[in-house]
Parts: C-alpha cells; structure tokens; sequence
C-alpha cells in the first residue's frame, strides 16, 4: 500500500520539472532570439508540454486507478490478514494461558516432591541417628552389664568369705550360749533363794511393826517425801539466791567494762544558728530592695531570716535543722559570692538541697564505719544520715545510736553472743526518728517497718521493737539493746530538757494523778521522776491504794513522754486525834 503511493509522488514530481524545463526554456529563447523567434519556440514548447502534460496525466490516472486498485486489495489482504492473526493470537494466548497452568502444576508438583525429598532425608538422617544412639546405648549397656556381672562376682566372693566367717563365729556363739544358760540357771537358782529369804525378812519385819505391807510403803515415802521436799526447797532458794548475787555481779560488772571502754562526746542542737558576715552593710545587700532578696530567702529555704541589730551577724530560725542547715550553707555562699539576688539565691538553694544529700550519706557511711557495722543497703544508710540532724532531748540521735552500737557490741562480747548482731541492732535502734517527723506513727513502728523493708535480721528488728520495754522482747539483743539505750541516755550532760517542756511535764504528772477519784494531793517530785499521791483514807482503802498506783503508772505510760523513769508512790495517812482538857 505504501509503494503505489511512492510511485505517484515521482510522477508528479516529473511532470512539475518539465513545466519549469519548458518555462525556464522559453525564458532564455526569447532573450537569445528575438520576439519572434521566442513566440515560435513558446507555441512549440507549450505545444510539447501540453501534449507531455497530457500524456503524463493519463499516465498518471492510469498509474493512480491502478495503485487505488492495488491500495484495496492490499487493504482487503491487510484486514485479512490482521483478523487471522487476532485469531491466531487469541488461540496463542489460550494456549498460553494453558501452557501457563500446566507451568504452575509443574512447580507444585515439583515444590511437593522437594519436600518430600527433604522429608525423606530428615527421617533417613534421623533414623540413621537414632540408630546410632541405640547402639550407642546398646554399646554402653553391655559396658554396664559386663562391669555389673565383674561386681556380682566379686560381690559374691565376698559372701562366701564373709559366710565361712559367720560359721567360725557361730560355732563359737554357741559355745558361749552353752555357757550363758548354764551361768543363767545358777543365777536364777540364787535369785529364787535370794527372793524367799526378803520375803521371809519382810513378814518377820511386818509382825514386829504390827503393820501391812502396804501401811509400811506408804509411811516410808511419805516420810521420804517430806524430806526431800524440805531438801528441794532449801536447796533451790539458795540457787536463787546464788543465780541472783551472779547474774548482778555478772551485770555489774558487764554494764561497768562497756561504760568504760566506750567513750563518746555529746552535743546539742538549738532551734537557731548564728551566721556571721563581714560587715553590717551585707545586711542591707541581704534585705534587697523592698525586701526581695529576705522574702525570697525564706520562701526558698522555709526558714526565718532574722536581722537586728547585733554586729555582723544574722540568725536563722527553725525548728527543722536539715532546713536550718541548708539555709546556713545558703547564706555563706552568697555572703562569699556576693552576689545577691532572688535568682542567684535559687540556684544556692538547690545546689545546697543536692550537697546536703550526699553529705546526709556521708554521715551514714562514716556512722556505719565508725560503729563497725558492714552490709547496710544505700537507703538505710541516708537514713541513718538524716539522724545527724535530729535530736532528742538535746541529745544528737546519730552519736547516741553510735554510742549505743558500742555499747551493745562490748556488753554483746563479754556474754558470748554476736558482737556485730549487736552493735548493728544498736546502730538501728532508733532509725524511725529520721523520718518520724514526715511520717505519722512512733519511730518504733516507724523503724519496724523501715527494718523489714531493707531486709534488716530478726534480732534487729526485735530490738527495735522492744528497746523500750525489753520484758516482752524474744531475743537477748533486745535486752542489750534497751540497757545500752539507758546507759547512754543517762550519762552526765547527755540530755537536756528545755524548761517550758519542763514545767509543762511536771504539771501534767501532778494533773494526771489529781484526776483519779479519792485523789486529794499530788505533787511531782525528784524532777519529774517521782510523783508522790496524797489520798483520802476515808475514800480509799489500803488494797485500793496499790491499785490506784498501777493504774496512775498505766496512764502516765499511755498519756505522756518523758526521759527514764517515773515512780509512782501512794500516800494513805490515817489520824485519830483527841484534845485533852
């Protein structure tokens, strides 16, 4: 189809050239020739161009009616063609889609029998290893029967030694049972004699005392009885007593070499601190300007900044002395620094709050060093630290649990039990009261459950418990513990009571007492350590009285605190008077 229409472009092409051949011809006769000339040669021209156009355009129809003829055929070919090789492809692609299912059922059949290779091989290797297994088993079997059947046999050799010498000594058992019977016949025979003459000595004795047998027994030990009752009695009074002189010698003597081989200084915490400055004008810098820098100061520290007029110094107030000493920190560095501002006495804050941390950890480790005590877990040891700050009644609570440690570790020693059991239980004796002011409870509970919860031993905790009342404890460390306690507590200058606390106690003993029926006096005497109970005769009697004490003691125990002891003694006078005239 693309070739007929290549050959009438040519065509075309000719036919134009021969117009321009003969243009271009008559254009260069006219010039050459003259005007005649150049009309005779255009008539010719236009008469051989007319007659080449005419023929060249019947050939030109001819050729384009024969190659239109030409372009159906070879479109009508072409359509045919192109609906056979639709056809064709769609049977290809049938074919195709065929031959693509029998690929895939050839892939999974394929996929199938790999896999039952694979399965074959596994079990041939796991046969093959089974099999050796068994025979290792098998090989290992033989070992154990053959090394058995050595040992049966050895075994059995030594029977038979051991058979031939169980018949020697048989033989020689049975001799001697020969001469046993004969020995228990003569025996039996002297005893049944031996039997009849008692007898005939207990009938003759009976008919001299004119009693039964039975009378007699009975005489006899009730008279053995009462002596050895009487023995028992004198006997076991004069252990007590002898026990009793011991163990307070023994006591005396304990208390006395750990009095005297622990030594430690005491010391006091008031609720201020004096903090000196270089110069009365830092007290103005430390104000700040209306007051900024002192209502910072106490709103970051929680402690009362006091500024009057005592010469280069400032006192810091507050009953929390971790806060107190923080705040001390605090006001020595800026005073250093001299910088002062509400900023730059944040950033002191916080840097002191983390310095007082690791110093409270501090004080943990060296107290734990100092007491001999090892093994305490981190949090037990900032604890013990915190009780660097607190106090009781005046006495720092870290040196008197140092103290104690000691104490109880000496008097631990000298009674055969665990030295470091003990002064542990001494150390951890008052841990509670480190956070007994955050934490609602008695620091003994407090420093129970602190106790179990760092895994502390059960003497320990049993110290802790009862170092209070040692009577109900169930180890002999709680005991210690509660001496070393008081031991300690009551060391000259170790304790000391404020004197509004003071008066405060004294008058609620006297208030306490007067409070019972049939009560008519009661003064607190001795410095609060006795309380001595005036009472009516008329209201209460003698058995009363005792009763009225215990039950004073019980509600001075329940209602109040104080150091040591308090001893209540019921006074019941009777007077009969009569005047004479």
């Amino acid at each position: 189809m693309k070739q007929p229409a290549k050959e009438l472009n040519v065509t075309v092409i000719w036919i134009i050239v021969a117009l321009l051949l003969g243009l271009v011809g008559g254009f260069l006769g006219g010039q050459s020739r003259g005007a005649r000339q150049r009309a005779e040669v255009d008539d010719r021209l236009q008469r051989e161009a007319r007659s080449e156009a005419e023929r060249i355009r019947t050939q030109a129809e001819a050729d384009a009616q024969r190659l239109r003829e030409q372009a159906d055929q070879a479109r009508q070919d072409a359509g045919r063609r192109t609906q056979e090789a639709a056809e064709r492809e769609a049977q290809a692609g049938v074919q195709l889609a065929q031959l693509e299912g029998q690929r895939e059922q050839l892939e999974g059949q394929r996929e199938q029998i790999a896999a039952l290779r694979a399965q074959v091989e596994a079990e041939r290797t796991q046969v093959k290893q089974d099999a050796a297994r068994e025979r290792e088993a098998l090989s290992s079997d033989r070992q154990e029967t053959r090394r058995e059947r050595e040992e049966l046999k050895r075994e059995i050799e030594r029977l038979n030694r051991r058979a031939e010498q169980l018949d020697a000594r048989g033989e020689k058992l049975d001799a001697l049972e020969e001469r046993l019977e004969d020995r228990s016949r003569t025996l039996a025979e002297h005893e049944a004699e031996i039997t009849a003459r008692l007898h005939q000595a207990e009938l003759k004795l009976f008919e001299v005392a004119n009693l039964s047998p039975e009378a007699a027994r009975e005489e006899i030990l009730g008279r053995l009885d009462a002596e050895l009752e009487e023995e028992k009695a004198i006997r076991v009074k004069a252990m007590q007593e002898r026990a009793t002189a011991e163990a307070r010698r023994t006591a005396r003597h304990v208390i006395a070499q750990a009095i005297q081989r622990s030594a430690s200084e005491t010391s006091a915490a008031l609720s201020v601190s004096v903090v000196p400055i270089p110069n009365d004008a830092m007290k103005g810098r430390l104000i700040g300007r209306e007051g900024r820098n002192i209502r910072a100061f106490e709103a970051l520290t929680g402690v009362d900044l006091i500024i009057d007029d005592t010469p280069e110094a400032v006192i810091l107030s507050s009953f929390n002395p971790v806060r107190r000493e923080v705040a001390r920190h605090v006001l020595d560095a800026l005073v250093a620094d001299g910088r002062i501002h509400p900023t730059r006495i944040e950033e002191m804050v916080h840097k002191a709050q983390e310095e007082m941390k690791v110093f409270m950890h501090a004080q943990g480790e060296e107290a734990a060093i100092e007491a001999g005590v090892v093994g305490i877990k981190p949090g037990l040891v900032q604890l013990l630290g915190r009780m660097y700050f607190r106090t009781s009644y005046g006495q720092n609570v870290l040196k008197h649990s140092i103290q104690v440690a000691h104490l109880t570790g000496i008097m631990a020693g000298e009674l055969g039990l665990d030295a470091g059991l003990a002064r542990r239980a001494g150390l951890m004796h008052d841990v509670g009261k480190s956070i007994d002011r955050e934490i609602d409870g008695t620091h003994v509970d407090i420093g129970i459950n602190l106790a179990k919860r760092f895994g502390e031993p059960h003497e320990v905790i049993d110290a802790i418990a009862h170092h209070h009342d040692p009577e109900n404890g169930e180890t002999l460390y709680s005991v210690l513990v509660a001496a070393a306690d008081a031991i300690s507590a009551a060391r000259p200058g170790a304790r000391r009571e404020e004197l509004e606390s003071y008066v405060r106690r004294l008058e609620q003993l006297e208030q306490i007492a007067v409070s019972f029926p049939g009560v008519q006096q009661a003064y607190a005497i001795q410095a609060g350590r006795e309380v001595r109970v005036i009472v009516q005769p008329e209201k209460v009697t003698d058995a009363q009285a005792t009763l009225l004490a215990r039950e004073i003691a019980g509600r001075v125990e329940q209602d109040m605190e104080y150091p040591g002891q308090v001893q209540v003694t019921v006074v019941r006078e009777s007077r009969a008077v009569e005047v004479a005239r």
